[in-house]
């Protein structure tokens, strides 16, 4: 699959250790300590290159998570719980649109269950699965912070308030639209 061979790198965990590492993770490697020259070598630094990570590459995979943990100075654990706990911090590829309820109790008051089965019927999958063509991966999230105007989801990175069957319509051609439109530019 690549063309160049496998490099030896130090590993960040171990000075004294190499791992062998493809050009993909060599170069995610690379990614990442540019983000923390940016966001710090700390703590506080965590959850903005997770950020950064995801909106690069869709997803948070094993080897990121394990080298920004060495990098920052915390356990592969902590960075696991980050991203298991915040739905915009994925560890597995989901589809173009990830779509994430909140299952927040504010939002049970505002008729999640409703907006749920909506969602379940419209796109074809229960919460956990991704549609067929691999457009939309359909999930549940924990507070989104927008606890005043539930029920509440977010699209990738935007926030949808007030969900309403009929909105669900719109979000899901808005989507539709916006893959054709980004389609049709790359062609």
């Amino acid at each position: 699959m690549f063309t160049h061979s496998p490099k030896q790198q130090r590993s960040a965990s171990s000075p004294d250790t190499f791992e062998v590492l493809d050009e993909a993770s060599a170069s995610l490697r690379d990614e990442i300590d540019e983000l923390i020259e940016i966001h710090g070598e700390n703590r506080n630094a965590l959850i903005p290159v997770l950020q950064e990570i995801r909106s690069r590459h869709a997803f948070v995979n094993s080897f990121a998570m394990q080298y920004v943990a060495d990098r920052l100075g915390v356990s592969a654990a902590e960075v696991y719980g980050v991203i298991s706990f915040y739905s915009f911090l994925k560890e597995s590829n989901y589809g173009k649109f990830a779509i994430s309820l909140c299952r927040t109790i504010s939002c049970d008051m505002a008729d999640k269950a409703r907006i749920a089965k909506c969602l379940q019927e419209k796109l074809g999958v229960k919460f956990g699965e991704t549609t067929p063509d691999g457009m939309f991966s359909l999930n549940w999230t924990n507070c989104i912070g927008m606890c005043d105007q539930g029920p509440a989801l977010l699209v990738n990175e935007q926030v949808f308030t007030h969900v309403t069957p009929k909105k669900i319509k719109e979000i899901l051609d808005g989507c539709r639209k916006t893959y054709q439109e980004n389609e049709k530019g790359v062609s």
